[in-house]
């Protein structure tokens, strides 16, 4: 129904300030609710404040075979049906031939990511000063090339076609890495070495830079995916999951999550793949509290496919991150309990699952920068 333009105005600044009021309240309870955990279980607060945190007191469970094979069992259960699904539709989808040759500027990305790849993995004396800062150049070549072959495909890419949008990927991604790295410090399943002693500000410069180009890699890589049929074939109708009662099923996720995330920092060894888990959780209870369309919508239709390369293409950019940090100067390290084995790069087997919900997550935060709703984002074909 179309409203008179006076009642769009009238309505326009409520919605506004009720989409800032739920960004306020995911803030506050990332942020708060650790620290109030950790209060409340009486251990000292300000050592979870400390900018750089380098410092490392939890202490992590040793490996276990029980647990090890749990979780590998519960993953597999979880990602196979998709996989199989997948796997038996593709046959019958017809690829989607390329309309362009692969384009100057996709080659000179390429190049760039190249050779800022070798650079990193060298040990020139002359570049040691700069060795740390060549993350950032690998990346940046990585996102031209895949708007490339997204343009190649399809004549479209959302660096070209939305180049405001793209470039504010950048800031807000920095912005969105940074809650990871602070609800780290509860669980410290990872940390950072090579670096030396740095000050607060210095510290800032250098992981931001890096951590501004994760949106624009995952976003980039799904919107590549996306635009191949095969990919994610069979899945726009499968797997039906009626809910009843949505707001009913929200307002207890919310509470879960919230209880978990208070929780983190007392029980660091069994709550830390809420860290994973828990911001998207939330954002989702909130948008369907609200009555707003979310990045799960399409689930009791049976549309899967844009979650499964939501996740694929953080898994896909979840590989070439943990391929490069391997062999860089600048580079972080694991510490992850009970999968602490079989590792792939510097990363245990098992926590490469921790990526699969980071692409949602990156694309509940894409909706805000690129205009897009979560739902239209996780839909099936372009």
């Amino acid at each position: 129904m179309n409203h008179p333009p006076s009642t769009l105005r009238r309505r326009q600044p409520r919605t506004c300030a009720a989409g800032a009021a739920a960004g306020l309240f995911l803030t506050a309870a990332l942020i708060g609710l650790p620290l109030l955990g950790v209060w409340l279980a009486g251990a000292p607060v300000a050592r979870y404040l400390e900018f750089p945190p380098l410092t490392r007191y939890v202490r992590h469970a040793p490996f276990s075979w029980p647990m090890f094979a749990g979780l590998a069992a519960l993953i597999l259960l979880v990602i196979l049906p998709f996989d199989i699904r997948v796997l038996l539709s593709r046959r019958r989808v017809k690829p989607a031939p390329a309309r362009r040759a692969f384009p100057w500027w996709g080659w000179l990305g390429l190049a760039w990511g190249v050779t800022a790849w070798v650079l990193a993995w060298t040990r020139f004396s002359w570049l040691r000063g700069w060795q740390m800062h060549t993350f950032t150049p690998i990346w940046l070549g990585y996102i031209v090339a895949v708007n490339a072959l997204t343009w190649r495909r399809t004549g479209r890419c959302m660096m070209l076609d939305r180049p405001a949008a793209f470039l504010a990927l950048f800031p807000f991604s920095a912005a969105f890495w940074w809650f990871f790295e602070y609800l780290n410090r509860f669980v410290q399943n990872w940390y950072y070495a090579g670096f030396g002693p740095l000050t607060p500000m210095r510290y800032f410069l250098l992981a931001t830079l890096p951590f501004s180009t994760v949106l624009p890699a995952v976003l980039g890589t799904y919107e590549c995916f996306r635009s191949n049929p095969r990919m994610g074939a069979g899945l726009d109708a499968f797997l039906k999951i009626p809910v009843s009662r949505p707001r009913l099923l929200a307002w207890l996720g919310l509470a879960v999550s919230c209880a978990g995330l208070a929780g983190i920092g007392v029980w660091p060894g069994l709550l830390f793949p809420l860290l994973w888990l828990a911001p998207g959780v939330i954002i989702v209870c909130v948008q369907t509290i609200r009555g707003r369309a979310t990045i799960l919508s399409g689930i009791p239709n049976g549309r899967w496919r844009g979650l499964y390369l939501l996740a694929l293409a953080a898994l896909t950019c979840g590989l070439f991150w943990e391929m490069w940090n391997h062999f860089s100067l600048a580079k972080w390290a694991y510490t992850v309990p009970f999968v602490e084995r079989f590792k792939l790069f510097e990363m245990p087997l098992l926590g490469y699952a921790g990526y699969l919900p980071f692409g949602l997550e990156c694309a509940i935060i894409g909706e805000w920068v690129l205009g897009r709703d979560a739902s239209r984002c996780a839909a099936g074909p372009p």
